[in-house]
């Protein structure tokens, strides 16, 4: 007699219906965990569409920052109003110093150009720019060096 698979004939009536309560409660676990195996591959699909889709998004812009970059270097004030209507960046002047100050792949030149602009909103953003910078603590050699880097970007000698 096997144990697993055993014969009908050897069961009474009482052990041939447990036996297929057993076996109707495996089917349905079966299904169950099928059920379950369809839903994570659903959701594994979606996030694999997700994560090309935000790469996707990332990659262009990039693309649209590289852009900017250079119309920026080439015209400043054309290369600001490139990023602002890309919304790579808002025409707050906070935001602009900022982005400036940060500088990452501008010229420093065409940074001082920018600044040194009698435009009021160039005013505006010069003013923010400083602000970004903290002299605080800083002993007079210490600043004067930092005025040296300054020099960099057209501003004094």
């Amino acid at each position: 007699m096997d144990l697993c698979h055993p014969e009908p004939a050897e069961l009474s009536s009482g052990e041939t219906e447990e036996l297929q309560r057993i076996k109707w409660h495996r089917k349905q676990l079966l299904e169950d965990i099928q059920k379950l195996k369809d839903e994570i591959a659903d959701v594994f699909a979606q996030i694999d569409c997700f994560e090309s889709a935000e790469e996707s998004r990332m990659a262009q812009k990039e693309k649209e920052l590289c852009i900017g970059r250079k119309k920026f270097n080439m015209d400043p004030a054309k290369g600001i109003q490139y990023f602002i209507e890309h919304k790579l960046l808002t025409p707050d002047v906070q935001d602009i110093a900022r982005f400036l100050y940060k500088g990452e792949g501008l010229n420093k030149t065409a940074i001082g150009t920018y600044l040194g602009e009698r435009d009021p909103i160039n005013l505006q953003v010069l003013q923010a720019f400083v602000d970004c910078h903290e002299f605080a603590n800083l002993n007079l050699v210490q600043a004067l060096r930092f005025r040296e880097g300054a020099s960099d970007l057209g501003f004094g000698g």
